[in-house]
């Protein structure tokens, strides 16, 4: 897959400054449609199970610790086994505006590439079904497609079943 300049987001400066292939694939956002997601894969005719959703989720006990977690959009987090899967005792959907301020990326373009911090992350292992898989490129209307893998070693990520 040909690497591809431009973008203008921290996901894709994230993603050439790695050297990492990936390619742009954008399309024109319905500012009424809420299924992010869903809405990309139709626009871009893939197939929904090749496009994954990044969604936080709050692990800590005493006070906030915040995790990524990456599914297809074709189905649901499982909170119990991301929790298991970084060790936690639970998880609970992280608040949307917190979401937004610890990314610097708005909700339906959070990335899970370029975030302000690296957050521990975990990838749901269907990914690797997929030669390539498509995230969110940073912003609504722009997603980026690469290799799972280089996905997983960008974010020093790891693999678990965490979809339902």
């Amino acid at each position: 897959m040909a690497r591809k300049a431009g973008g203008g987001t921290p996901a894709t400066d994230a993603l050439q400054a790695a050297g990492v292939p990936f390619a742009l694939r954008a399309y024109e956002h319905d500012p009424r449609v809420t299924s992010y997601g869903m809405e990309a894969a139709q626009a871009l005719g893939v197939d929904p199970d090749r496009v994954f959703k990044t969604l936080l989720v709050d692990i800590g006990s005493t006070s906030p610790q915040l995790a990524v977690g990456v599914v297809p959009v074709t189905g649901r987090l499982d909170l119990k086994a991301l929790a298991g899967a970084l060790g936690a005792k639970r998880a609970v959907m992280a608040d949307p505006a917190a979401a937004a301020r610890a990314t610097g990326y708005v909700v339906g373009g959070i990335s899970p590439i370029g975030q302000r911090t690296l957050l521990p992350t975990v990838v749901d292992e269907t990914a690797v079904l997929h030669e390539t898989i498509l995230v969110s490129g940073g912003k609504r209307g722009l997603d980026v497609e690469l290799a799972p893998d280089d996905l997983v070693a960008l974010l020093s990520a790891s693999y678990a079943d965490i979809a339902r």
